[in-house]
């Protein structure tokens, strides 16, 4: 009897250790979620057009000492004799700035790129000095005063505006421009809204507020978006329907051609506020936005120039 006991207690244990070692391999070889799903590499419905590969006439200057990478700043040779707009940007290739700022005489631009994902945009502008800091390397080599301070961000850039709309130096941006570029969480985290998720509203919380001011006419907000879905947090459509509602404004149905081939299919406008939907869900949609900053730049520089006169 004691016997079949001690039997019976051998096989429990071997049956259990068995079933453990069997889930922990059955864990290991399921795919891991991804950061996000991957976007269609290649698009021929649409041309994608890009800013011209050449070195505008101008003042370039690069600054390593105030970011872990290189920030590179450009102010054109053609300027307004008494004082200029600054543009800095976040993420993609300066050439894209610079030919904004080339084409709309009165702008200088400072690009910087940090790397891959929005956080480490946000974690190096958590701290205002940056900014501050940044601003005056400008101010020093511009050489005449700053009038506006306005943002741009592609894709990931948005990290470090949203970061600047939640710290004290809010106060010195005229404007934004987001460039298929805003995201938030899932709650819970990874659950999209088709399943039953929510997104994060502490994440967009800045950019509500930013536009509400736009929308009141004492800042200029444009925010561009395309079709692409990350899956695992947020797209750019999903947060242009949440700013949409929260501000209770309403998406007008708006077909024609936009910059660099892209196809505009609506758009949202009230005060200085617009939001514009585009077509596409490959990675060259979402490249055409920014080489399409000279022409959302353009958007504002008219608003502008019209408060100047």
């Amino acid at each position: 009897m004691e016997r079949r006991y001690w039997q019976m207690i051998k096989t429990v244990i071997f049956l259990w250790s068995f079933t453990i070692i069997h889930l922990t391999v059955w864990a290991r070889q399921q795919p891991k979620m991804a950061a996000q799903n991957p976007s269609p590499m290649t698009e021929n419905i649409r041309p994608h057009h890009r800013v011209p590969e050449k070195k505008f006439p101008g003042v370039y200057e690069e600054w390593d000492n105030l970011l872990p990478s290189t920030v590179k700043f450009f102010m054109p040779t053609q300027h307004a004799p008494d004082s200029l707009n600054l543009l800095i940007h976040f993420h993609g290739s300066p050439q894209a700035a610079n030919y904004a700022v080339h084409n709309h005489p009165g702008w200088a631009a400072i690009t910087l790129n940090l790397g891959s994902g929005s956080s480490i945009y946000a974690d190096q502008f958590s701290d205002a000095k940056i900014l501050e800091q940044l601003l005056l390397s400008a101010s020093n080599a511009i050489e005449k005063p700053i009038r506006a301070v306005y943002l741009s961000g592609w894709s990931a850039g948005y990290g470090a505006i949203r970061s600047i709309l939640r710290s004290e130096n809010k106060a010195k941006i005229r404007g934004i421009i987001l460039l298929d570029g805003m995201h938030a969480d899932y709650v819970p985290k990874g659950t999209p809204l088709a399943a039953g998720g929510e997104i994060d509203q502490n994440d967009l919380f800045p950019f509500v507020d930013y536009a509400k001011s736009s929308i009141a006419g004492e800042t200029y907000f444009i925010f561009t978006h395309s079709a692409v879905f990350p899956g695992t947090y947020a797209s750019t459509t999903e947060c242009a329907d949440y700013l949409i509602r929260s501000l209770s404004l309403k998406l007008t149905p708006q077909l024609q051609q936009g910059p660099m081939g892209m196809q505009q299919l609506g758009k949202t406008a009230k005060g200085n506020l617009q939001i514009i939907a585009y077509a596409g869900n490959s990675a060259p949609d979402h490249v055409d936005h920014l080489h399409g900053l000279y022409y959302f730049l353009k958007m504002i520089g008219r608003n502008t120039e019209q408060d100047d006169s």
